[in-house]
């Protein structure tokens, strides 16, 4: 899995909060191209038809984990993505409890699709932001009635998708996929509140 550009630029001189301006990557976003997804907080895991591997950042300088397929290193912090067997993950144990539910959207109940990704959610999973009662996963593009309802008074411009965000705290952000696989984020935290 690629890293997903964020819609808006980075501040230059705060790198945890965009800009106004448009990542040239995601102008088809603000075009009205592709659909609107709630992004989930939690950690990403991939099964590839045989096995389950966690999403893993490696700092550059640093040993990569038994196993690890790097997918892309970012220009600007030299981090390598890339996945590792989820048995070395520390999320191993609540990814294998969530195994034994239904996955959330998913035709075929308990049997994941090949080469699919999912957010891995639950109460021992970065302090529990989707607030859930059980580790879960969702895949990723979940589009739920309620998602719909709520993203369709979506604004696309930078004060509307700003306002929209800040004005849906139990939201970590949106994710937009595009018909062609191309996809963009935006998350809340991307915006300063004070």
């Amino acid at each position: 899995m690629r890293k997903i550009p964020t819609l808006f630029l980075r501040n230059p001189d705060d790198m945890r909060h965009v800009t106004p301006d448009v990542h040239p990557d995601c102008k088809w976003v603000l075009d009205g191209e592709g659909t609107p997804t709630r992004k989930y907080d939690g950690t990403c895991v991939l099964f590839d038809g045989n096995h389950w591997w966690a999403r893993r950042e490696v700092k550059p300088g640093k040993k990569t984990p038994a196993g690890y397929r790097p997918v892309m290193t970012d220009d600007t912090t030299g981090k390598t993505v890339g996945w590792e067997p989820i048995e070395q993950s520390s999320f191993a144990k609540f990814h294998a409890d969530a195994l034994t539910r239904d996955i959330i959207d998913h035709p075929i109940g308990r049997i994941p699709q090949a080469d699919a990704t999912y957010e891995l959610v639950g109460p021992r999973v970065n302090g529990n932001p989707e607030n859930v009662s059980e580790h879960l996963l969702v895949r990723h593009g979940y589009r739920a009635a309620v998602d719909d309802v709520a993203l369709a008074d979506l604004r696309l411009d930078f004060d509307g998708l700003r306002n929209w965000t800040l004005a849906h705290p139990k939201w970590e952000g949106i994710v937009w996929h595009h018909p062609d696989g191309r996809r963009a984020k935006l998350k809340r935290r991307d915006f300063p509140t004070g």
